[in-house]
């Protein structure tokens, strides 16, 4: 289910004081990077991840729909080289953050 505008504006506030935790180097979306993300996710469920080798935004593009196709995660915002990722525990008694509205 996407999120709505207020939805993903209110997950970048809290999403603003957390350092990245995955970083995306030269080799792109690998299987230890998907298993890192799966990890972040269930431990966080909002998570930073940061771009270090990728600065063309049609790359940034490419990554972050493939990262959303195999985690699962959607997209809050893209700030620079650093993209805010959201993944919502299907536990409701682990949920950790619980989206307005």
């Amino acid at each position: 289910m996407p999120l709505t505008g207020s939805e993903k504006k209110y997950l970048r506030g809290l999403a603003h004081p957390l350092k990245p935790v995955v970083f995306i180097g030269q080799k792109g979306i690998i299987l230890s990077v998907i298993k890192a993300l799966d990890e972040a996710f269930d431990q966080h469920e909002l998570i930073k991840v940061k771009f270090q080798e990728f600065k063309e935004k049609v790359e940034k593009q490419n990554i972050i729909h493939e990262i959303e196709e195999k985690t699962g995660a959607l997209l809050c915002g893209l700030i620079g080289h650093t993209a805010i990722f959201f993944r919502q525990n299907p536990d409701p008694e682990q949920q950790k953050i619980h989206l307005p509205g």
